[in-house]
C-alpha cells in the first residue's frame, strides 16, 4: 500500500474510478501511513478517521479527485464535527458545527478529509511550532521546520500522508512551506477561492485558501473543484476562462519575466537560495521566456510590512479576544501573541485605515508592474528550512520575531496585500539536500498563465520523483 503514496491525487482517484482501489482502501492506506509517520513528524494533530470512514460509506461524487484523502489546515477551515482549535490552547476543545463553503466543495468533489493538519497558533509564523501541540518536522530532515503556517499540510503531502491537503496562505503560508518541503503550492487571486460562509475576507483580504500538492495538475484539479464566488460575496475574481485543468494542456504565451533577487526591505538572501533562482532563469530562457533582472518592483517594502503587522494583530485581536483589552483569552496565548493582539487591541481606527490603504497602495503597483512584464521571479524563501526552533516565537519580543518572520520571506507577501496570484515551484535543492522552491508571481486573475506556466515547467524538470527519505 505504500506504494499509493507515490501516486498523485488524479492517479489515485483514476485507480478508484476503475475499480482497481476502492475508495476505502485508498482511505485505509493513507491512515496506516499518518499512524506510522505521525509521531516522528507530528503533522496530524486532530485525527477524524471515524468521519473519514463515514464519508466512503456512501456513493461519493465523481470527478477528478472523487475518493482522494486529504487534510484540512487547523486554522481557518471548518467542518462538521472536526475539532478547529487554531493551534492554540484556548480553543484545543472547539469542535465546528458546520462546513466551510471550501470545506462542502471538496466534498462535493467527492475528497476524503481525515482530520486536521498543525499550525502555529492562530497561523502567526512562518513554522508550524505551537506550544499547544509541538512542532511539525520536515521530512528531508526531522531536525528542520517543514514551514508555516501550512506546516503540518506539507509535511503530510511530502511524507506521502496524503497526495493533497488544504493550505491557506496570508503572508507566503502556502509557498513558504511548499519551498521548504519540495511541493507545489499556489496561492491563488484574491476570492477565487471563498473563505465564506461567515467571513466576506480574512485578515482584510490577505489570506486566500487553496492547497499543497506534488503535481501541478492535482493543484489545477482542486481549483476548479473550488473556485468560484461564495452567496453574498462583496466582490468576486476575474471569471476563468474554462477550466484550470484545461489550462495546463497549452503551452503559455512566450512571457516577459523580471527577475528580482534584491528585498524591498533590504534584508539578505541565502547565496545557495539565489542560485537556484538564477537557474530557474536560465530554464525559462531554454524554453524561450525572456528574462530580465531588476532591482526594485515599485512597492513600498517597508510600508508593507508595517501594514501587514498591524493588519494581522487588530484581527487576531478581535478572534481571540473579541476586541476587548481586558479579556482573559488574552493570558492563555503564547507570550509573543499576547504582545501582538495588545498592539493590535491599541491600534486606532486611522492607523488601521492607514494600514488598508497600503494594500491597496501595493495593488496599484502590482497593477504598474505587471502592464510591463507577465511574471516576477524570486525566491520563494530566503533560505532553507533552518532547524526546529529557530522561527519560533518562544523567548522573542514581538519586534525581533516580526523582523525575523518577514525577513525568511521577504518576496510573498505583496502578493497578499494586492491580491494577485503566485506560485512556489520546487525546482531547487542545496548541496547539503533541502529543497529550494522558486517563485513565480503575476497579474490579478491571470491564475490559468500562472498555471499553464507551471505545467511547462514541471515538463521540463520534473520533481515528482524527488521525494524525502521518510521511513515507511
Amino acid at each position: 500500500m505504500d506504494e499509493l503514496a507515490e501516486l498523485d491525487g488524479m492517479a489515485l482517484s483514476a485507480l478508484i474510478a476503475k475499480g482497481e482501489l476502492s475508495a476505502l482502501e485508498a482511505l485505509d492506506a493513507s491512515i496506516d501511513r499518518i499512524e506510522r509517520l505521525n509521531p516522528s513528524i507530528n503533522a496530524v494533530v486532530h485525527a477524524h478517521f471515524d468521519l473519514a470512514r463515514e464519508q466512503v460509506r456512501h456513493v461519493l461524487p465523481k470527478g477528478p479527485l472523487s475518493g482522494v484523502p486529504m487534510l484540512l489546515k487547523n486554522t481557518g477551515f471548518e467542518a462538521a464535527g472536526m475539532i478547529l482549535s487554531t493551534g492554540s490552547e484556548l480553543h484545543r476543545h472547539t469542535v465546528s458545527q458546520r462546513d466551510s463553503t471550501i470545506t462542502a466543495r471538496y466534498k462535493a468533489a467527492g475528497m476524503v478529509i481525515l482530520g486536521k493538519s498543525n499550525t502555529p497558533e492562530f497561523a502567526l509564523s512562518f513554522t508550524a511550532e505551537p506550544e499547544a501541540f509541538g512542532a511539525t518536522r520536515n521530512p528531508w530532515d526531522l531536525e528542520r521546520t517543514s514551514g508555516g503556517s501550512s506546516g503540518g499540510s506539507t509535511a503530510a503531502v511530502a511524507s506521502g500522508m496524503v497526495p493533497v491537503a488544504n493550505s491557506s496562505d496570508g503572508a507566503g503560508s502556502t509557498r513558504l512551506p511548499a519551498s521548504h518541503c519540495g511541493l507545489f503550492g499556489l496561492k491563488p487571486s484574491r476570492l477565487v477561492n471563498p473563505v465564506g460562509p461567515v467571513a466576506a475576507e480574512a485578515i482584510a483580504g490577505m489570506s486566500t485558501p487553496h492547497a499543497v500538492t506534488w503535481s501541478v495538475r492535482d493543484s489545477a484539479a482542486m481549483l476548479d473543484a473550488t473556485g468560484g464566488p461564495d452567496l453574498g460575496d462583496p466582490w468576486a475574481s476575474p471569471a476563468r476562462p474554462g477550466t484550470y485543468l484545461a489550462a495546463l494542456g497549452a503551452l503559455p504565451p512566450r512571457l516577459k519575466v523580471a527577475m528580482l533577487l534584491k528585498p524591498p526591505t533590504g534584508t539578505p538572501v541565502d547565496a545557495e537560495v539565489l542560485a537556484e533562482v538564477r537557474a530557474a532563469a536560465r530554464l525559462l530562457e531554454g524554453l524561450g521566456h525572456q528574462v530580465t533582472e531588476i532591482d526594485d518592483a515599485g512597492y513600498d517594502g517597508e510600508a508593507l510590512k508595517a501594514a501587514w503587522r498591524v493588519i494581522a494583530g487588530v484581527n487576531v485581536g478581535l478572534g481571540a479576544a473579541g476586541g476587548d483589552p481586558g479579556s482573559p483569552n488574552i493570558a492563555r496565548l503564547e507570550p509573543v501573541n499576547q504582545e501582538w493582539v495588545r498592539e493590535g487591541l491599541a491600534t486606532s481606527g486611522t492607523r488601521y485605515l492607514w494600514a488598508v490603504n497600503q494594500l491597496h497602495a501595493s495593488a496599484r503597483a502590482m497593477g504598474r508592474f505587471f502592464s510591463r512584464y507577465d511574471i516576477m521571479l524570486t525566491p520563494s524563501a530566503a533560505e532553507a528550512a533552518p532547524k526546529i526552533g529557530t522561527l519560533a516565537g518562544a523567548g522573542k519580543s514581538l519586534d525581533a520575531f516580526f523582523d525575523q518572520f518577514w525577513a525568511h520571506s521577504p518576496f510573498t507577501a505583496v502578493f497578499n496585500t494586492s491580491g494577485c496570484p503566485a506560485m512556489s515551484v520546487p525546482l531547487g535543492m542545496t548541496p547539503g539536500g533541502m529543497p529550494v522552491g522558486v517563485h513565480f508571481g503575476a497579474g490579478f486573475g491571470k491564475d490559468a498563465l500562472l498555471l499553464s506556466l507551471a505545467a511547462e515547467l514541471e515538463r521540463a524538470a520534473p520533481w515528482a520523483g524527488r521525494r524525502p527519505p521518510v521511513p515507511g
